[in-house]
């Protein structure tokens, strides 16, 4: 899993969660003229804890579990992702029920007593909670501002040629990987990769075109989501690169990008903008 694919959306998504479970622990109903100390948390009720409370929270673990893992998952057919979204938007019409009618069917034969009972602040706190969670998990594919980072990129702190001192291991600028091309190796024909020792572009341009011949791999990262497309050029992505992990780009066609992940698929970036090359 990585955190930092997480967005701004995502955040919200957290919090929402986190005030959702906070609201669990307060009073279901508030009585008028009655003391609150007897009263029940939404614990206190089957429906409202299924409905509402544990469906939310699932929902807001399935989204942003699904967001950080490296390939899409699903379940029973149905992305991850999606599936968390449908939870929160069923928790927000359960918390929604319960307001209208905090009591269901116990207040059809005792009208007089249900006159004074009304929606707990646990309730209503409830209610906001799994609109801003459900509204969240719904407009973050959609809405650019909940697009961004949640947290920084991580990468090298200066521009370093490829298989520079790594910190270790697949993923990082620098691992030790079977391609011609390293520094103090020579690449085919028996040229090095820099003549003259000099560094590669500054991190954050695109790569210029250049001929197949001169190209060497290296590494990058991307500033937002993006989608990862077939070699062959079907339309359907294979993977998503995600913020904050470094991927190998093993050849370049025009402006595009042929990446590999860490599980040795290799893939077409047609948005190559903005990226950061290790």
């Amino acid at each position: 899993m990585n955190i930092r694919s997480l967005t701004r959306g995502d955040g919200v998504v957290i919090g929402a969660a986190v005030l959702l479970f906070i609201a669990s622990f307060l009073d279901i109903y508030s009585f008028d003229g009655v003391d609150d100390d007897g009263i029940p948390s939404l614990w206190g009720s089957g429906p409202v804890l299924f409905g509402v409370v544990l469906a939310g929270l699932i929902g807001a673990a399935l989204v942003v579990v699904a967001r950080a893992l490296p390939q899409p998952k699903k379940v029973a057919g149905l992305d991850l992702g999606q599936l968390g979204i449908a939870f929160t938007v069923f928790a927000a019409w359960c918390a929604l029920g319960n307001i209208f009618d905090p009591l269901g069917a116990f207040d059809n034969d005792n009208s007089s007593f249900a006159d004074r009972i009304d929606p707990g602040m646990g309730l209503i706190l409830a209610l906001i909670a799994t609109l801003v969670l459900a509204a969240a998990a719904v407009a973050t594919p959609l809405v650019p501002a909940l697009k961004g980072n949640l947290l920084p990129a991580g990468g090298p702190s200066a521009p370093q040629p490829y298989g520079a001192q790594p910190p270790g291991g697949y993923g990082y600028p620098g691992a030790q990987q079977p391609y011609p091309g390293q520094p103090g190796q020579p690449g085919p024909g028996g040229q090095q990769p820099f003549p003259g020792g000099q560094p590669q572009p500054q991190q954050g341009q695109p790569p210029a075109p250049q001929p197949a011949g001169d190209f060497s791999p290296f590494w990058f990262a991307v500033p937002v989501p993006r989608p990862l497309f077939p070699e062959d050029g079907s339309p359907t992505p294979i993977a998503e690169l995600a913020p904050g992990t470094w991927y190998l780009a093993v050849e370049q066609r025009g402006q595009a990008l042929v990446a590999q992940t860490q599980d040795g698929r290799r893939g077409v970036l047609q948005d190559t903008s903005g990226i950061q090359r290790g």
